[in-house]
């Protein structure tokens, strides 16, 4: 296994026809798996961009799929200057969503320009805020500073399963197991004062994580 997984990060870039087949293969799953959206503060409902989205990273691969189209066509994700940023990017392009590469450790400058031309377009905004490398369900200070500076909204979003299978990776990747049913929660929408001191950053950082945390869902060991 670790002689295939060298070799696999030897490949520099992957063909797009995979993300295609990829993309194809998760929406049509979509599509015969029971799915659920919990939207508290209606925020689909309102169609009334721009909002921050933020979500943990173990949540990512059927994120896009739940989002109805018009999101979809009308969102930006944030996704990380790595190799591996640059697969999800891919999947993401063939499931039509941008991106802006980069984050709160890589690019960071490029990120906060980028973000403020979609702020400027009116889109959503996605980030996952303990992306690219954790610690696992630790809010980075980046769509806090942005929420604070723009006043834009933020809404906390998660992805959560009823059963599913969990990587052995830093954020223990979860991958819903087959009939599984997939929840898709918007929780309440809430925003961050202007001109935050570096202590409130920390503390609005804090509370977001808290609101994150409040919505996402892990099943004890046995039962996932």
């Amino acid at each position: 296994m670790n002689f295939l997984t060298y070799q696999f990060r030897q490949i520099k870039k992957l063909p797009g026809w995979i993300f295609w087949l990829a993309a194809k293969i998760l929406l049509g799953l979509r599509y015969v798996m029971r799915t659920e959206i919990i939207d508290d503060s209606r925020t689909l409902q309102t169609k009334d961009p721009p909002a921050i989205g933020i979500l943990w990273h173990n949540r990512l691969l059927f994120f896009p799929t739940m989002i109805p189209r018009w999101e979809r066509e009308h969102t930006i994700a944030v996704i990380s200057a790595s190799r591996d940023g640059e697969y999800i990017a891919d999947l993401c392009h063939y499931l039509g969503v941008e991106s802006v590469r980069g984050s709160t450790k890589r690019g960071a400058v490029k990120v906060q320009l980028g973000a403020n031309r979609v702020v400027q377009s009116g889109k959503y905004i996605c980030y996952t805020p303990d992306g690219p490398r954790g610690p696992k369900y630790r809010l980075s200070p980046g769509p806090i500073r942005m929420a604070s500076e723009t006043g834009i909204r933020i809404v906390p979003m998660a992805v959560n399963y009823s059963s599913y299978w969990e990587l052995k990776s830093w954020d223990n990747f979860q991958i819903p197991k087959p009939w599984a049913k997939i929840t898709l929660h918007l929780g309440q929408v809430f925003t961050v004062p202007p001109n935050l001191s570096k202590e409130e950053l920390q503390e609005w950082c804090r509370e977001a994580e808290r609101r994150l945390n409040a919505i996402t869902i892990d099943k004890p060991k046995g039962k996932r």
